[in-house]
């Protein structure tokens, strides 16, 4: 490819990495697929068709059709015609791969960020739904004075706590 093509390739490629990168999840809208560590890479071939690759925070993640539909609409509308969506499963997505900026907004919205994951084995990664063993700082006052009160919050991927310092409901981000 001449210099002058590569040159306005990677310009396109910098432009559709940066749009794929403000998607926002269509269940905590306050995080990017990015901040989520839900978008893994975006690729464009020489043929321009822009490429982003997901991987779902679990197998059956009811988000991924909105999640894909946005990316590929926000891509479409930034001026790429040829798009193509590409959902892996392997390596299985972690809790770990929030970045730091995604676990800030999600303090910042009242919803306790996960700790570390627990550790990973060889073969089938297994959803453990047993309550929290860590202590779960409420995002509000701070205080580790907390218990859990539901398993279960508004979608799969949190619980519901309460501080018993501040009295104050709140979401937390389970570790998966």
């Amino acid at each position: 490819m001449p210099a002058d093509q590569r040159h306005d390739h990677d310009l396109a490629l910098a432009r559709a990495r940066r749009v794929a990168a403000e998607v926002t999840d269509p269940e905590l809208p306050m995080l990017t697929l990015a901040d989520l560590g839900v978008l893994r890479g975006v690729e464009m071939g020489p043929d321009g068709t822009v490429t982003a690759t997901l991987t779902p925070t679990y197998t059956g993640c009811p988000a991924m059709a909105e999640m894909r539909a946005d990316t590929a609409g926000r891509l479409r509308a930034a001026g790429f015609a040829n798009v193509a969506i590409r959902t892996v499963l392997d390596p299985p997505w972690t809790t770990d791969w929030i970045t730091d900026a995604g676990r800030r907004k999600l303090a910042e919205h009242g919803i306790a960020p996960p700790g570390p994951a627990p550790r990973r084995t060889p073969g089938p990664v297994l959803l453990d739904l047993a309550p929290t063993r860590r202590a779960v700082s409420c995002p509000r006052c701070g205080s580790a004075d907390t218990e859990e009160t539901s398993r279960f919050a508004a979608t799969s991927c949190r619980a519901l706590w309460r501080c018993r310092a501040c009295l104050e409901p709140f979401e937390q981000f389970k570790e998966i």
